[in-house]
């Protein structure tokens, strides 16, 4: 489609890690929105999904303000929902270098048709 937005104007920079004052120890972070949108890459429509981000830190978090200006990044940006889901996490892996990570996207009903899509890391599957 003429004059969509382009995938660069997804910002991972603005992503900030905060250190986990208790590295070494196992816990689970749940972070959940409901205002996580993207455009259409074809028709230009919004995309609206319910986002959950669900991670076990190794030594840094991410802080919460800098997520959401980050997630706020895609609002006007032309994107498949496959690429999206695939995006963030490579972002936040890139950021956090956490142990595990999953992000799931739940997308509205559009034309009928739901869709889930979902992504998982594991630090000691995922070794490039």
């Amino acid at each position: 489609m003429k004059n969509m937005p382009v995938f660069d104007k997804v910002k991972p920079s603005l992503l900030e890690a905060m250190p986990y004052e208790y590295a070494g120890r196992d816990i689970k972070v749940l972070i959940e929105t409901e205002e996580f949108t993207c455009l259409c890459p074809w028709t230009g429509l919004p995309d609206y999904a319910y986002l959950v981000v669900s991670y076990i830190p190794s030594k840094t978090v991410v802080e919460l303000k800098s997520f959401k200006m980050y997630i706020q990044s895609f609002r006007m940006v032309g994107m498949v929902h496959e690429s999206v889901v695939n995006r963030i996490m490579e972002d936040l892996v890139r950021a956090l270098k956490p142990k595990e990570m999953s992000v799931e996207l739940e997308f509205g009903i559009r034309g009928g048709i739901a869709t889930t899509v979902s992504a998982l890391y594991n630090a000691g599957k995922n070794k490039k």
